[in-house]
């Protein structure tokens, strides 16, 4: 592949990766630098791979303003057997940036035109500085500066990092004169800002069953307790067959973790409305405030070009290990999901996910399955009294089995053979080993019957032995148990 608008390649790091990072903060697309590629798409590789890349972190984060903390990712990838280094960069939203050493001019401010970085005319840096979003939450004060942060430390040492006594200063949670920012107030260990999660009864709002609030706590904290709830609401819909245990799930886990992340790094807080959440019958739906930001087209958003909206939040949730990279969210959702899943609206992102065709099938057929379990109650209620004697005796501690157990029982009689049903219709007095292999299926007595029929039926205590304790007597014998005989019902009633 060759070098692109968004693509660009470097045999080896240069003085000049600043000006490359800084070109795409000010495109509206952002881009991929890769070092350990030369100019014609060849492989060369870096050495020291791990040691480069905190060199490259370092760079960006002392020598570039404004800061671009958050906007951009390293990582290492292998290509032809070689370590190369990836360069992720977002679209920034304080254009234009600028190499701290020149400022803002011409000789500091960059734009990616085709393949080359190119000087910004000071028109456009005027311009482009003139209209800098003033209101973006690290700007905006906290009206509350006594906070607390005790919940963020904890986070970051659960991923075995340690915050330090400039924690402020280095998550950007500071504005110009030392105070807290807006930021800060979201995280801290209190806020007045509330997440709702709700769930109905069908498909529409009219019958609400379920109102969670998660909030007035560090916006970490109620993202991990909305990934909880939605992790159990995605229930396991299982069904067993003859032939294997079919599970699905409601929705795709791994597209709806992604989706929530995104709501709450992506949502507009100057607004002050949180991301919501709404679970129906079917589908879920997760909306935040904001539509796409300035510059970044549909298909644009749907490729993955990424333009944070709150940059200082992203940095946070990356270094907890929420997200993974920039731009990786909407691609794996869209694994799952077509794009007719979101709706856009100049103040809303709306992400509407259906409930997997699969889990829905299987759901249909557990419901079908209950129903059925309460006529097979109906009818053993009627049966049971209408046993033979030897049957009513074997089942006197026969409490009436529950609607689950039925419902069970029920599938297992679809994995018995017709010379296992004949068996236990045989037993309903003991019979010998002898008895069921040559009057019942009419076989010669052999092991390998006894194996194939007899002992799988002992095996799912479907059949007892007179004689338990001494399993190899000649006096043994066999018969119909308890719940053998209510498959047996089950059956006739089929």
């Amino acid at each position: 592949m060759s070098e692109t608008n968004h693509v660009e390649y470097k045999q080896e790091l240069t003085d000049s990766l600043e000006k490359e990072v800084v070109a795409f903060l000010n495109y509206k697309e952002g881009g991929v630098i890769y070092i350990g590629i030369d100019n014609a798409g060849k492989t060369t590789g870096v050495l020291d791979s791990d040691g480069k890349q905190l060199k490259i972190k370092d760079r960006l984060k002392h020598n570039i303003s404004p800061s671009c903390l958050g906007l951009f990712d390293v990582i290492s990838e292998h290509k032809d057997g070689l370590d190369i280094i990836k360069i992720i960069v977002a679209s920034g939203s304080e254009k234009p940036y600028f190499l701290k050493k020149y400022g803002m001019t011409e000789k500091g401010a960059f734009i990616r035109i085709g393949t080359a970085s190119e000087p910004m005319p000071q028109k456009m840096i005027d311009a482009l500085f003139a209209r800098r979003t003033r209101n973006s939450i690290s700007k905006i004060k906290s009206n509350q500066q006594n906070l607390s942060f005790e919940q963020l430390k904890i986070y970051y040492e659960g991923v075995g990092k340690r915050l330090n006594n400039n924690f402020a200063a280095n998550l950007e949670l500071l504005i110009a004169d030392e105070q807290y920012n807006y930021v800060a107030y979201l995280i801290s260990d209190k806020n007045s800002t509330s997440i709702k999660l709700a769930r109905y009864n069908g498909l529409t709002r009219a019958n609400l069953v379920e109102n969670n609030e998660y909030g007035y706590e560090s916006l970490i904290k109620a993202t991990k307790q909305v990934l909880d709830k939605i992790e159990l609401e995605n229930k396991t819909i299982t069904q067993i067959t003859s032939k294997a245990r079919k599970e699905a799930r409601l929705w795709d886990a791994i597209a709806l973790r992604e989706a929530i992340i995104n709501a709450f790094v992506h949502n507009d807080y100057t607004t002050e409305v949180p991301p919501k959440f709404e679970l129906f019958d079917d589908p879920i739906e997760i909306t935040s405030t904001g539509g796409l930001p300035d510059g970044l087209s549909q298909d644009e958003f749907f490729e993955g070009f990424s333009v944070p909206r709150n940059k200082e939040i992203m940095r946070i949730y990356k270094d907890l290990d929420l997200v993974e990279q920039l731009g990786s969210g909407i691609p794996r959702i869209l694994e799952s999901y077509s794009k007719d899943c979101f709706k856009f609206s100049d103040n809303f992102l709306r992400m509407s996910f259906p409930v997997n065709d699969q889990a829905n099938d299987q759901a249909n057929d557990q419901a079908n399955d209950q129903a059925k379990a309460k006529d097979l109650m109906e009818h053993l209620k009627t049966s049971l009294g209408s046993l033979g004697t030897v049957k009513r005796e074997l089942m006197v501690e026969l409490k009436m089995p529950t609607e689950k157990q039925v419902e069970k029982y029920a599938k297992l009689a679809t994995q018995l053979t017709a010379e296992q049903f004949e068996i236990l219709k045989f037993s309903g007095k003991p019979k010998s080993n002898k008895e069921i292999q040559e009057d019942c299926l009419g076989l010669k007595r052999h092991n390998d019957n006894f194996k194939r029929y007899i002992e799988p039926l002992i095996n799912l205590k479907l059949l007892n032995r007179t004689l338990p304790n001494v399993p190899n007597s000649p006096q043994q014998k066999y018969y119909t148990t308890e719940i053998g005989n209510i498959i047996l019902l089950i059956n006739d009633y089929k």
